[in-house]
């Protein structure tokens, strides 16, 4: 893709309108996403089925090109706008695809089992990270992240416990690559034990990191999978609150964090908008406020939204920052996400999902 000129991105006229810094790094996320498409139809006129969805393909495809081209300054801007806040757009969307009936279906059952989930992995990571010789904030850091919603609960915990920067530059670093690859093998662990589309759908809920990559993850076993994994991931993200509140109280008794630090986030940071947003389109679904002819552009519109920020989200992860991140991170991190796994399938088994 030819970048935009020197002089037309000198313009003091193109600097002025509103959102010139996102169109390059944005558009190239777009050029990455159609190309994955493209594949995506290459591969149905050849096998009759594609192999790898295009939301797959797309974050093959940008961390291919991230990894032989590391984009600028000009890029930046624009594709952290796509992994992050199209991503979000994208599940507030998919919020008109699932109704209140969905949500409730899930029954207090489910939801006690996530609740035991998110505890027991956590209490499980920290004992690893703290066996492999990582310092408490560290362990702490990576048995959050794994066991709650990746980067987004390293971020709220890092206060809290009085974590440096480095701590957590490394927990994250290592995560945003170990997400990407939980995202393209998870569907291949379903197909081997021979998981129905409700039973795959909870998977990716209880183990996917981020909400967004639920959907990536899930999209080989169909829309009820998606759906039922978003739900599962909402679950699970709300307990981000309760967990952040737990930690906040145990370091003031403790002594530890600095005064200016160890506080409670705010409530935006415990419960992001997105998830309110689609919980919001769900109610507005179940009212009968979103027309029936609406709701195909809607999931369509996702769906869209989503291959794009997968595109962008491979755009941004650089396999050599497995290298940087550390020995004992990279496996506290790989042994603790392998924990979750095990005691998703033990929850699902226990549910008769």
């Amino acid at each position: 893709m030819s970048a935009p000129s020197a002089d037309l991105v000198a313009s003091p006229v193109v600097r002025a309108l509103p959102g010139w810094r996102i169109a390059p790094g944005l558009a190239l996320a777009a050029a990455v996403a159609a190309a994955a498409y493209a594949l995506a139809g290459l591969e149905q006129s050849l096998f009759g089925h594609p192999w790898l969805e295009p939301l797959v393909l797309a974050i093959l495809l940008g961390a291919a090109v991230r990894n032989v081209w590391s984009p600028g300054a000009r890029w930046t801007p624009g594709v952290e706008f796509g992994a992050k806040t199209v991503l979000e757009v994208a599940v507030v969307l998919l919020g008109a695809s699932v109704s209140a009936a969905t949500l409730s279906s899930l029954g207090v059952f489910v939801v006690v089992g996530i609740f035991l989930l998110v505890v027991v992995g956590i209490v499980v990571g920290f004992g690893l990270g703290r066996a492999l010789g990582l310092n408490p904030r560290m362990a702490l850091l990576v048995a959050c992240g794994n066991a709650i919603c990746g980067n987004s609960a390293i971020a709220a915990v890092a206060p809290v416990i009085d974590a440096d920067g480095d701590e957590v530059a490394a927990s994250i670093a290592f995560t945003a690559v170990l997400g990407v690859v939980v995202v393209l093998t998870l569907p291949l662990l379903g197909v081997l034990l021979q998981m129905s589309t409700l039973q795959f759908g909870a998977l990716a809920g209880l183990t996917v990191y981020a909400v967004p990559q639920v959907l990536a993850a899930a999209a080989p076993f169909g829309p009820a999978a998606a759906q039922t994994g978003t739900v599962v991931k909402l679950v699970r993200v709300l307990m981000l609150g309760p967990v952040v509140f737990a930690l906040s109280l145990i370091a003031g008794r403790t002594g530890r964090g600095r005064k200016d630090q160890a506080r409670t986030p705010g409530l935006h940071r415990l419960v992001p908008w997105f998830i309110v947003g689609f919980l919001v389109m769900i109610g507005l679904r179940s009212l009968g406020l979103i027309p029936q002819t609406a709701q195909p552009w809607l999931a369509s519109a996702s769906g869209l939204l989503t291959v794009i920020a997968m595109a962008a989200l491979g755009l941004q992860t650089d396999i050599r920052t497995v290298a940087r991140a550390g020995g004992r991170v990279a496996a506290a991190v790989v042994l603790s996400l392998a924990a979750l796994l095990a005691l998703a399938l033990l929850l699902i088994r226990l549910l008769g999902l």
